[in-house]
C-alpha cells in the first residue's frame, strides 16, 4: 500500500513540476527579432543575442517585470508574424509606416532613422539616389529598403534574405547598390571601411518603433511606460553610444 501511495505521489509531484514549467513558458512574452542587422541585433561568438535593440528590450522587460522568449526569424517572417499575432512583440530596427501600422500596434518611436544608398567605393558614377536608374540594386527582403528600391524607375531589384548577405555582394560588386536605413549601413560600412561607403543624403525619414501583437494593448502600455522611463533616464542616449558612434 505504502509502495502504492509513493508511486502516485511521485507521478503527482512530475505532474506537478511539468504543469509549473508551462506555465512559466506560457507567460514569458515572446519577442521576435531578426539578428543579422548589426548593431541593433546580432549574435556574438558563442550565438547570445546582442546588439542595441537586445539591450533595449531586455531593459524595458526588466522594468515591466515579465520575461521574454526571443524568436530569431528572418525580417520578412517578424513583420508577417506580428501580423497574425504569433508573437507578443517583434524588435528589430523596425520602421514605423502606415501600412505596418494597419496590423500591429507601435509603441513610442525610440529612434529616429532614414535611407540611405551604399555603393562599392570603387564605384564612380553613383554619387546620389537619382543615380541609380539602370543599376542593379539590392536591398532585404520585406524592409523599407526594399519598398524604395521597386519605386525607382529603371532599376533592377535584387532581394536577399538579409542585409548581411546584400552587403557581402556589394563588397563582391555583384550589385551596383544597396539601400538600407542609415544606422544599419553605417554599421556595415564601419565594419568595411575598404570596401564600402554611403553616398547622397538621408532619405525618406523613418522612425523605429517596438511592435506588439494587435490585440495586446496591454502589453503596450507596459512596453511605453518602461520605455518613456528609460528614454527620461538616459539609458537610450547610452545604447546609442555604445552602438551607434
Amino acid at each position: 500500500m505504502k509502495s502504492k501511495i509513493f508511486v502516485l505521489l511521485s507521478v503527482l509531484m512530475i505532474a506537478a513540476v511539468v504543469l509549473s514549467a508551462c506555465s512559466q513558458k506560457s507567460d514569458a512574452v515572446v519577442v521576435a527579432t531578426d539578428a543579422t542587422f548589426n548593431p541593433f541585433e546580432y549574435t556574438d561568438e558563442s550565438g547570445n543575442l546582442i546588439g542595441f535593440d537586445i539591450d533595449l528590450m531586455n531593459a524595458i522587460a526588466e522594468k515591466a517585470g515579465f520575461e521574454i522568449e526571443w524568436a530569431n526569424v528572418p525580417f520578412d517572417s517578424v513583420t508577417a508574424g506580428l501580423a497574425e499575432c504569433q508573437y507578443d512583440a517583434g524588435i528589430a530596427a523596425i520602421s514605423i509606416t502606415d501600412d505596418r501600422k494597419k496590423d500591429m500596434l507601435f509603441a513610442t518611436p525610440y529612434l529616429d532613422a532614414g535611407l540611405i544608398v551604399v555603393v562599392n567605393k570603387e564605384t564612380t558614377d553613383i554619387n546620389s539616389l537619382e543615380d541609380l536608374k539602370g543599376k542593379t540594386v539590392a536591398a532585404q527582403l520585406g524592409t523599407t529598403g526594399e519598398i524604395e528600391a521597386q519605386k525607382i524607375e529603371g532599376v533592377t531589384y535584387k532581394p536577399y534574405d538579409s542585409y548581411e548577405l546584400a552587403f557581402l555582394e556589394l563588397a563582391n560588386k555583384g550589385v551596383d547598390a544597396v539601400i538600407a536605413d542609415n544606422p544599419v549601413a553605417m554599421g556595415y560600412v564601419a565594419s568595411n571601411p575598404d570596401k564600402l561607403m554611403t553616398v547622397g543624403e538621408v532619405f525618406n525619414s523613418e522612425q523605429y518603433g517596438i511592435a506588439v501583437c494587435k490585440e495586446n494593448t496591454e502589453l503596450l502600455e507596459k512596453i511605453d511606460k518602461a520605455l518613456k522611463e528609460l528614454q527620461e533616464s538616459g539609458f537610450i542616449a547610452e545604447l546609442a553610444e555604445k552602438y551607434l558612434k
